[in-house]
């Protein structure tokens, strides 16, 4: 007489919310009172009932379907019962992965009532066309994903705000599309984060800024004027990441950018960054926060070589990130001298001075000394730019055609460099070619391994997307129109700014100055400082701005 089994069930029910479209006959309730009428009808023992409502049966990783899944391997349950195999889930993949190896492994028995699927019945045919049911299940999911994309992309393109939580700044209007509307309180505080870092000071320093005000965080901001408390996970401080994104947002200017992200695919809901092709911009659509010279100013001060490295009191030093060893190209890093070191080198009297980090983390072997008093380095550029400031003020007219000439024969002479460049790329990618059509025939005839030839034409083809890459870039350089005279415009304007300043501040070498490099350190020598300002002096190996020290 065969040995009866005791079935402890486990009932699912999943909804989603495309399934919720679908009315009464897929509501999680519904689903309960089918699968427990049946258990009770053939006289099994519920033991619990596992749900996932708003979830998508694409994925598995579901609250509800994970601790089914314990419980079933850990014997709780050897019975689980859906009322149809999409509830379980529309991978087709993992859905046949767990019926057909995992729970028979544990024996497991399963039922999706609708299907007439049971894994008791091995020879039914509803056993034998499980698969293509899966299979459909997936394509329905996959389906519904290009419906919804498809929605999302033509609301976006028709100008309506899909955002549920408006950007700090503003908040969601009561218009058709709920364009942003801006919140005074807040917008002043955003338009004061880009102001300070207009200025160069640094994202974490602002950060301390609002920390120290108790300025709240936008999330605290939103949940306390909805009258709720904020239910995130937060410190409740303003962090330089959140920032970053911040002042990276163009909705302040006015424009909605939407389809900024997107997931891997309808199965994998990671969330990644799309390209900027691919995204949906509108321009003005609304009333912007801060204007468009303040937006090109922070962008500006982002692009900078310059991260800028606060100091002990906090502050950032106007020539920090700026300062390069001319001799390796690693930075140079504030540094701070102490008693002994003044008693070995009486001419180091200065608390703080510049020297090349490669020289003070890895010693002589790697680099030399290129130590300079910050005191002089900031007194020297300080000069340099007043005595260019008075020279303008002076005779604007000569010292811009000055820069103008300077400025067009560097332009000539990096136009040369980049279109010789460009030539040899391109003689370089049709070699490769050349090359590769003939090693692909030599495996052919006989005459080179297939090991051979396979490593060949993997290094060549590394090296044919390196030139068509180098090509690209060169070509969109070249075909760019000389802004010479805009260029040199805009430094003069910027100079004058600056006539009379009487310290060196960290906006004004953020504003006017690329980069700057030191020779090495001997004592009693002059040293050579080369200058390289934005707009009119571009850095080529063979043209600097020479500065005796």
């Amino acid at each position: 007489m065969a040995k009866q089994t005791i079935y402890n069930a486990g009932i699912y029910v999943r909804l989603s919310q495309e399934d919720m479209r679908a009315g009464e006959s897929l509501s999680i309730e519904n689903q309960k009172l089918i699968l427990t009428k049946y258990v009770k009808e053939q006289g099994w023992n519920l033991v619990d009932t596992y749900v996932d409502d708003g979830f998508s049966g694409t994925s598995f990783e579901r609250p509800g379907v994970q601790r089914l899944l314990d419980d079933a391997q850990t014997g709780k349950i050897n019975l689980i019962i859906v009322k149809d195999l999409s509830r379980f889930g529309r991978n087709y993949i993992e859905v046949g992965r767990y019926i057909d190896y995992i729970f028979p492994m544990h024996n497991i028995r399963f039922i999706a009532l609708n299907d007439n699927v049971d894994t008791a019945s091995k020879d039914s045919m509803a056993m034998e066309m499980m698969p293509i049911i899966n299979l459909f299940n997936e394509w329905h999911a996959s389906s519904t994903s290009k419906k919804l994309k498809a929605v999302i992309e033509a609301n976006a393109k028709a100008g309506k705000y899909r955002c549920s939580c408006p950007p700090f700044g503003y908040v969601k209007g009561d218009d058709p599309n709920h364009l942003p509307v801006i919140d005074p309180e807040a917008a002043a505080i955003v338009k004061r984060i880009f102001e300070l870092r207009a200025k160069g000071v640094s994202p974490r320093h602002i950060c301390d800024i609002l920390n120290d005000e108790k300025v709240p965080i936008p999330s605290d901001y939103y949940y306390k004027k909805i009258g709720k408390p904020n239910p995130r996970r937060t410190k409740h401080l303003w962090c330089a990441e959140g920032l970053r994104r911040l002042i990276a947002n163009p909705i302040y200017l006015g424009h909605l950018v939407q389809l900024r992200t997107t997931t891997v695919s309808y199965k994998n809901h990671k969330i990644v960054k799309n390209d900027p092709e691919d995204m949906v911009v509108i321009e003005n659509t609304h009333e912007p926060i801060i204007s468009q010279e303040l937006w090109d100013k922070v962008r500006e001060v982002e692009k900078s070589v310059s991260t800028g490295k606060r100091q002990k009191n906090g502050e950032v030093s106007p020539l920090s990130g700026l300062m390069y060893c001319v001799d390796c190209g690693a930075k140079m890093r504030v540094c701070y001298n102490n008693t002994r070191h003044r008693r070995c080198d009486p001419h180091i009297y200065y608390r703080h001075n510049f020297n090349c980090s490669y020289y003070k983390t890895f010693g002589k072997n790697v680099c030399t000394s290129h130590y300079i008093k910050i005191g002089d380095i900031e007194e020297l550029i300080l000069l340099d730019i007043r005595s260019m400031a008075q020279l303008v003020i002076d005779d604007e007219k000569g010292v811009r055609e000055s820069f103008l000439k300077q400025k067009e024969q560097q332009t000539a002479e990096k136009t040369a460099y980049d279109s010789k460049k460009l030539t040899e790329s391109k003689y370089r990618l049709e070699e490769l070619s050349k090359l590769m059509q003939a090693v692909y025939e030599d495996k052919v005839l006989g005459k080179i391994p297939e090991e051979v030839c396979v490593n060949l034409l993997e290094k060549y083809e590394a090296e044919k997307k390196e030139h068509i890459a180098t090509i690209a870039d060169l070509e969109v350089k070249l075909s760019k129109m000389s802004k010479n005279e805009k260029d040199v415009d805009e430094f003069i304007l910027r100079l004058k700014k600056y006539f009379d300043v009487e310290t060196l501040t960290r906006e004004m070498c953020l504003e006017l100055i690329e980069y700057i490099t030191v020779d090495a350190y001997q004592d009693y020598k002059p040293r050579e400082i080369q200058i390289y300002y934005k707009f009119i002096t571009e850095p080529l190996k063979d043209s600097r701005s020479l500065y005796k020290y």
